[in-house]
């Protein structure tokens, strides 16, 4: 069995855990034992960086430093903000040989900078096309899929340094050798708007109208995200979105853990797709 230190953030524990049932049914099926840290915190997400510079590094090198404690070498981080946060602070800590002790200190754990934060899709890249390709049972020949790949997974590419920036295709090659197809379309790396769910709903119903309309346009039936933050604006704001603008697209948000789970054969219950807002 493979481990991986697991980091679940706020979300897969609050709002979105259907995304943690979805990725943990999909890693018990792959032989995957996640480990989740101990007594992790919150990494700071779109808040700490604007109020303290020292504490937006501080929450995400604790998690950091409680990896390295117990010895865990990578650590699946599925939030996308999450990682990004992470990654930034293991960068930082990796080049500053003051900065680790400060840190160090603040936390009150040793601090390398050393373990390896990956996001989901990574997490299927190590396990293997090849064996992911091996191990389907319902090949996934109805799913049309729009990748949405969002702000966070490929950006700052100078921090995350994964996939293409603009043109990303590590989920594309993924769902591909589950027997998926996907779309060429043209909002795959656009933001939907993250956060401002709450404090400006209207430009996040604009921007998730253009999303969804426009996978639509292309062929998809179907959105695949791995992002908790998109899943939310995409699938639980469209009832919003077809009040203002009197269309309704009716389209499926998945993340890539569903269809992942869905092709090894496990049904959407295991997975909780029937906990999504729109469903087939």
């Amino acid at each position: 069995m493979t481990a991986f230190g697991y980091y679940p953030g706020c979300a897969l524990h609050g709002s979105s855990n259907d995304y943690e049932k979805s990725v943990r049914a999909c890693c018990e099926a792959l032989d995957v034992d996640l480990r989740e840290l101990d007594d992790w915190i919150c990494c700071g997400a779109t808040a700490a960086h604007s109020l303290n510079h020292t504490l937006s590094l501080a929450l995400p090198a604790r998690n950091l430093g409680i990896a390295e404690r117990d010895g865990l070498e990578q650590i699946l981080t599925p939030c996308p903000m999450c990682s990004m946060e992470l990654i930034k602070t293991q960068r930082a800590l990796e080049g500053d040989e003051a900065l680790r002790a400060k840190m160090a200190d603040v936390v009150e754990l040793p601090l390398e900078g050393k373990a390896e934060v990956i996001n989901l899709i990574q997490l299927f890249q190590q396990i293997g096309i090849d064996r992911l390709h091996e191990a389907v049972k319902n090949p996934l020949i109805d799913v049309q899929a729009a990748c949405y790949y969002g702000c966070l997974l490929t950006r700052p590419a100078r921090v995350v340094e994964f996939d293409d920036c603009e043109h990303p295709q590590s989920m594309d090659r993924l769902l591909t050798a589950l027997g998926a197809t996907t779309v060429e379309w043209n909002y795959a790396t656009e933001c939907c708007g993250a956060g401002m769910t709450m404090a400006n709903e209207d430009t996040v119903l604009e921007l998730s109208y253009k999303i969804l309309s426009n996978a639509a346009a292309h062929g998809a039936n179907c959105l695949v995200v791995a992002c908790p933050m998109c899943h939310v604006n995409l699938d639980m704001k469209q009832a919003d979105v077809a009040r203002k603008y009197g269309e309704s697209l009716d389209m499926v948000v998945y993340y890539l853990s569903d269809l992942v789970g869905l092709a090894l054969g496990l049904d959407e219950k295991a997975l909780a797709i029937d906990r999504h807002f729109v469903v087939k």
